[in-house]
């Protein structure tokens, strides 16, 4: 069984271009609340600052650990799963879920041995659709539809909440590893999308269609895999074989 400290430090709250650093600290605070420690800024206005630190109020360690990313690519770093919070349904078709059943995925894939992120957006404007399109699934708060905007640390409380809850539910054994292989990172299965992206132009596959279309329906095709290291070497060789015969044919015209 695994320790509820090793649990939480596979969690990662992500927090991407936040406007107001008072919403980081207060972040921090709301996330040490549940016993969670692993926080991640990605391009954050204003860090740091000494509104960070006051609305904290004593989340140090949590400040501490922060670590700050230029992109979200890199904040993702590590992770097997992401979960994209977002207060609107987006174009990026991706599985919806509500808090309660994010958690339990998210200790589910921990359980497993893999990190975890949630994913936050900026206060205005949250995700962008590329940057949800990193996630394996988006979560919506069922907030009334007449007035749906939280604050930015109120999500983050919302979701370690419902994190804390379930890691204080009934114990339950391990599941299996889905793998033998260990699970590609997004790191990994962002350079698959780029090979993927790539080979497309190089066949001349879109003929007219949108790329970015195509490539948002693929990601989420390949992220609902959830595929392990040698799985992905394998997709990445036929890649090249297919890149390798266009070439050929291109040469023969």
């Amino acid at each position: 069984m695994t320790a509820a400290s090793d649990l939480s430090s596979r969690l990662r709250f992500v927090l991407v271009r936040t406007s107001h650093p008072g919403n980081i600290g207060s972040a921090a605070r709301a996330i040490r609340t549940m016993g969670f420690t692993r926080m991640d800024l990605v391009s954050p206005h204003r860090y740091p600052d000494r509104e960070v630190t006051a609305m904290a109020a004593g989340a140090d360690d949590v400040l501490d650990g922060a670590r700050v990313h230029a992109g979200l690519i890199d904040a993702l770093a590590g992770t097997s799963m992401a979960f994209g919070l977002s207060a609107r349904r987006r174009e990026v078709n991706l599985p919806e879920l509500t808090p309660r059943e994010a958690a339990a995925q998210a200790l589910a894939a921990a359980e497993r041995g893999g990190q975890v992120a949630l994913v936050f957006g900026n206060e205005r404007t949250g995700l962008e659709n590329e940057e949800l399109a990193r996630c394996h699934a988006m979560v919506r708060i069922p907030s009334v539809d007449d007035f749906s905007s939280l604050n930015l640390a109120q999500a983050v409380q919302v979701m370690a909440y419902e994190l804390r809850v379930a890691m204080l539910g009934e114990t339950m054994p391990a599941p299996p590893p889905l793998h033998d292989e260990p699970p590609a990172d997004a790191a990994q299965m962002e350079r698959f999308f780029e090979h993927i992206a790539q080979t497309l132009d190089d066949i001349d596959f879109h003929k007219g269609r949108s790329p970015t279309m195509i490539m948002l329906r693929l990601r989420k095709l390949f992220l609902r895999a959830h595929m392990d290291e040698r799985e992905l070497r394998m997709l990445h060789g036929i890649l090249a074989d297919a890149q390798r015969m266009a070439q050929l044919a291109n040469e023969k015209k």
